[in-house]
C-alpha cells in the first residue's frame, strides 16, 4: 500500500494508479496553496496525482499519525482535489445524466457520494455532489481531473446545444482541507460561531471558521467524524495555523490511505475504475430509488441488469496475518486456483492484522469464506470479512 525509502516513495492516489517520485522530481510537480506550510512543518513531500504532497510529517510515523486521527483529530490537505459548481436552471437534469445519485431528491444543503459512469456502466470517477440553493457543489478526485473535465464538457456542450441551461464553474480560488477524528467538532466548536451541532453527515453550510468565511461539509475519507472546509486561498494558511495551535495534528497521505482502507472506502484506480460497475464494487446504495426507475443515466442498462441478475464478481474485504497483501497479489481458492486479485492492502494500525480489498467470484464473496493470497510466492491464509473493518463514526441524526 505504501512503501517508503529516503529517495524513493511509492503511493497510491485516491483517484489514480500507483505513482512514484524522487526528491529531484518533486520540485517539478504542481503545488497546492499549502505547499510552503507543509515544508515549514517538516512535511515529507512526495508525488500524488501530479502534486507535491506530504506523506507524513517530521519523525511521526504513519501508524502513529493514523492512531492520532482515530483517537483525536488530524488535518489533511486535499486542496489538489477538483472543486466545481454547476449553475443554471437545468443543472440537476444535466448532472443526473452523468451520475447515478438522486440529486433532485436531496434537500438543500445536503449531498451524496455518487459515481460518474460511462456507457458500459464503468466508473469514470467517484465524487460528492451537494445541492445548494442556487447551484450544485461538486468535489471530485485530483488524479481524474483532466478526464472528468473532458467527459463533463463534452456532455455539457451537447446538452446546451439542445437548449439546456447549464454552466460549469471551476473553483480555483479556494483550497480544501479535511479535519477528521472524534475530537474534530470539539476543537472546531469555539472557532465556528454556533458550532457544528446541527451539521450532520453529508450536510453542508457556509460558516465562519476562525473568522474566515468558508464552506463546511460534514464528510471525509477516514470513517471518523469530521469536516471538509473550502477556504479562500489567501486565508487557508492562517486557518490551518489556528487549527494546529488548537490541537489538531497534521496528517499525510500515508495515514489517509490506511484510514480509508480500514473504513472500507474505495480508492479510484485501485478498487474501482472504468471497467468496474457500481454493483460489482458494492456501491449499489449510491443508485437512488428514483434513478432505478427513470434509468436515464449513462450505463443504466448494464448497471440495472446487474442489480437484478447479480454480478459475477464482487468487491470483498480480506483479513490475514503475516506478510501483508498488496495491490495485484493473486487471490486463490483453497485448491490453489487463482480466483481474483487484491486491489488494496496494508497492515491495519487499529486492528493489528492485515486488511485488504479484492474482487472474487460472487459465490466466494460470503463473509467467512476461507481463501489464500499469494504474497512473495507464498500462500497466506485469508478470510473474507465484512467491511468496514473498523466501525465508522459519522455524525448522524439519532
Amino acid at each position: 500500500m505504501l512503501r517508503q525509502a529516503l529517495t524513493r516513495v511509492v503511493v497510491r492516489d485516491r483517484c489514480g494508479a500507483r505513482q512514484a517520485t524522487s526528491k529531484t522530481s518533486v520540485a517539478r510537480l504542481h503545488q497546492t496553496v499549502l505547499h510552503d506550510f507543509h515544508v515549514a512543518h517538516e512535511g515529507k513531500m512526495v508525488e500524488f496525482a501530479g502534486y507535491s504532497m506530504p506523506v507524513q510529517y517530521g519523525k511521526v510515523g504513519i501508524a502513529t499519525s493514523h492512531k492520532q486521527v482515530r483517537s483525536g483529530c488530524g488535518l489533511f490537505d486535499v486542496s489538489h482535489m477538483l472543486q466545481s459548481k454547476i449553475h443554471g436552471k437545468d443543472r440537476t437534469k444535466f448532472i443526473e445524466k452523468l451520475i447515478v445519485g438522486d440529486i433532485e431528491g436531496l434537500e438543500v444543503n445536503t449531498g451524496t457520494l455518487s459515481v460518474l459512469t460511462n456507457e458500459k456502466g464503468g466508473i469514470i470517477d467517484d465524487l460528492i455532489c451537494s445541492k445548494l440553493d442556487n447551484c450544485l457543489y461538486v468535489v471530485s478526485n485530483a488524479g481524474c481531473r483532466e478526464k472528468d473535465l473532458v467527459h463533463i464538457r463534452a456532455h455539457l456542450a451537447s446538452f446546451k446545444a439542445a437548449g439546456g441551461d447549464v454552466e460549469l464553474e471551476i473553483i480555483d480560488d479556494h483550497g480544501l482541507i479535511a479535519v477528521q477524528g472524534p475530537t474534530a467538532a470539539k476543537i472546531l466548536e469555539p472557532l465556528v460561531p454556533g458550532g457544528l451541532g446541527a451539521l450532520y453527515f453529508m450536510h453542508t453550510c457556509e460558516a465562519s471558521v476562525a473568522g474566515v468565511p468558508c464552506r463546511v461539509t460534514r464528510c471525509g475519507y477516514t470513517g471518523e467524524d469530521g469536516v471538509e472546509i473550502s477556504i479562500p486561498n489567501n486565508k487557508i494558511v492562517e486557518v490551518c495555523e489556528t487549527l494546529v495551535a488548537a490541537g489538531v495534528e497534521l496528517a499525510g497521505l500515508g495515514a489517509r490511505d490506511s484510514l480509508r482502507l480500514e473504513a472500507g472506502l474505495c480508492l479510484y484506480g485501485n478498487d474501482i475504475d472504468d471497467t468496474t460497475t457500481p454493483i460489482e464494487a458494492g456501491l449499489a446504495w449510491t443508485i437512488g430509488k428514483r434513478r432505478r426507475q427513470t434509468a436515464d443515466f449513462l450505463g443504466a442498462e448494464v448497471i440495472l441488469r446487474q442489480l437484478k441478475e447479480k454480478p459475477k464478481r464482487r468487491r470483498v474485504g480480506l483479513t490475514s496475518s503475516g506478510p501483508p497483501p498488496r495491490s495485484h497479489c493473486a487471490v486463490k481458492d483453497m485448491d490453489g486456483n487463482t480466483v481474483g486479485e487484491v486491489t488494496s492492502g496494508c497492515p491495519s494500525p487499529s486492528l493489528g492484522v492485515n486488511v485488504a480489498m479484492a474482487y472474487v467470484p460472487a459465490p466466494l464473496a460470503t463473509a467467512g469464506t476461507q481463501l489464500q493470497v499469494e504474497v512473495r510466492k507464498k500462500a497466506i491464509p485469508t478470510t473474507v470479512t465484512k467491511m468496514p473493518f473498523v466501525k465508522c463514526n459519522y455524525y448522524t441524526k439519532k
